[in-house]
């Protein structure tokens, strides 16, 4: 008999200011940009505005509409 074990799947969390609460137990959420899955114990970036998270600090500034400088561009 296969048991439901909902952690194996995706994870609904709040995000709040310091942490995260749990709402519905997963191993991942999922990068609002790129759609790439983010292991809850990995997860660093999140907007606690837009309830979204983000896999890095450039998924972080697409979500805003900023592009980073290039490094050959910057001044």
């Amino acid at each position: 008999m296969l048991m439901n074990k909902p952690e194996i799947g995706e994870a609904v969390v709040e995000y709040r200011d310091a942490n995260i609460r749990v709402v519905r137990p997963g191993r991942f959420v999922r990068c609002a940009v790129t759609g790439e899955s983010i292991p809850l114990d990995q997860l660093k970036y999140w907007s606690v505005e837009r309830q979204e998270a983000y896999s890095s600090p450039e998924a972080v500034l697409q979500s805003l509409g900023r592009r980073q400088p290039r490094a050959d561009t910057a001044r």
